[in-house]
């Protein structure tokens, strides 16, 4: 069959439906251990150290450390003040202190005569400017004294904890003595206060330690104070320790809006929205969020984040549908306030606009069936697109994409299987979406 292909070739598009987130120079330590957290400052946890009594000859070790609490590292390259009997163990000058880091040592006393020496030792950088310091004393006596007891802090201050939270503090007691000590109570008075880790009865020997914890937990906001006493058969019972702190109200967290809307959104498509989440009170931390359906994702914010009180911070959530339908889901976040931040979010996911093309061509006399081929270039190369013969003058392709240009033409075959040529060439623009 060698007859040109002559009959009226054309194409019409069908359109789719549319549709439619310290250096160096800390300052000098307080006073107390309750500074051991003093920020910007190189600090001693126990900043008074007492040794009781000592026998001459004998010796005596209190531990303390050494924390650098500013923003940067510091070295510490001598000690000053060691004397009467006093000796540092358990580090090595020049001692660099990374921003944050602690160093614990060991304080001896090993009196050579009898006496009650008192001496102030400092921590000195290379210029010998103080960076710290603390007091040590004890008292050397030529006898065998009898069993006392004594304190590593004669007072504990917790500082500010929030309510319905807690915050520990050390507290080791010691026998200064040469004969045991039977502790027989210890008890902590105050709102708020408690120890544990100290068994009663409990036996020390001479010179022997014992450390335990002490906790405060507030279950109200505002100042408190206690004091722990330790009684035992030892020559100075009672001994009583200063308890304080300040219970704070926990902060309030909010998320707003209350619910995000994406609407209708195309399946496989992408939408945005963006939302807030604030504190109040007091700071908040925030730990992790949870959303219970995979279909959203939450970005935008890098947890855990510490919000301020007055202060928000934002984030944004995208709801990628898999499927058509509505959906919903919940979006929680966890974190150290009173309440629950739960933010909503709903939408509904649409089926993508379809287009296709409807060919239609003149009819060739003696045609048993017709090809059809498509290309992407004006004037090929073609491909044929109909999977068998086409017995009709008409063809709809619903294979296009979006955006894209199509050019057609058309065969004829007749009953021996004799494909004629190519017949004009119509295009196809197939619109976005």
């Amino acid at each position: 069959m060698n007859r040109r292909f002559y009959q009226t070739f054309s194409a019409a598009v069908i359109l789719g439906a549319s549709l439619m987130i310290l250096t160096g120079c800390g300052g000098i330590t307080g006073k107390a251990a309750s500074q051991s957290n003093t920020p910007g400052a190189v600090v001693v946890s126990a900043a008074a150290l007492n040794f009781g009594s000592v026998t001459v000859g004998s010796t005596k070790t209190l531990s303390d450390s050494v924390t650098n609490n500013t923003a940067a590292g510091v070295t510490i390259s001598s000690v000053q003040g060691l004397a009467s009997g006093f000796q540092i163990t358990g580090v090595t000058m020049p001692l660099t202190l990374a921003a944050g880091q602690s160093a614990a040592f060991s304080i001896q006393f090993k009196p050579t005569s009898s006496g009650t020496p008192a001496v102030s030792i400092s921590f000195r950088d290379s210029t010998g400017q103080s960076v710290a310091s603390f007091s040590a004393t004890g008292t050397g006596t030529t006898t065998a004294t009898a069993g006392a007891m004594a304190v590593s802090l004669s007072s504990l201050a917790f500082g500010n904890v929030q309510t319905n939270t807690s915050r520990n503090l050390s507290e080791t007691l010691t026998n200064t003595g040469s004969t045991s000590v039977t502790i027989s109570q210890a008890t902590a008075t105050g709102t708020g206060f408690s120890i544990s880790g100290l068994t009663i009865p409990t036996t020390l020997g001479a010179g022997q330690s014992i450390t335990f914890t002490a906790t405060f937990h507030p279950l109200s906001a505002g100042a408190a104070s206690g004091t722990l006493a330790v009684v035992s058969d030892a020559s100075n019972s009672p001994v009583d320790v200063r308890l304080s702190g300040t219970g704070t109200a926990l902060g309030q967290l909010a998320a707003s809006p209350s619910t995000l809307s994406f609407g209708s959104v195309g399946v496989g498509s992408g939408s945005t929205l963006s939302g807030t989440l604030s504190a109040s009170g007091t700071s908040v931390t925030v730990t992790s969020a949870t959303l219970n359906n995979g279909e959203f994702v939450i970005s935008g914010i890098s947890l855990p984040t510490t919000i301020a009180a007055g202060k928000s911070t934002p984030f944004s959530v995208t709801f990628t549908p898999n499927a058509s339908g509505a959906t919903s889901a919940s979006l929680s976040f966890v974190s150290n306030a009173w309440n629950s931040a739960v933010e909503t979010m709903t939408g509904s996911g649409t089926s993508g606009t379809q287009h296709s093309v409807d060919l239609s061509w003149g009819t060739s006399s003696g045609a048993v069936g017709y090809n059809v081929y498509r290309g992407t270039v004006s004037g090929g190369p073609y491909s044929k697109i109909n999977a068998s013969i086409d017995a009709s003058a008409t063809y709809v392709d619903s294979t296009v994409v979006s955006g894209q240009t199509y050019y057609y033409v058309a065969t004829a075959l007749d009953g021996s299987s004799n494909e004629s040529g190519y017949s004009n060439q119509v295009q196809a623009v197939i619109p976005t979406p």
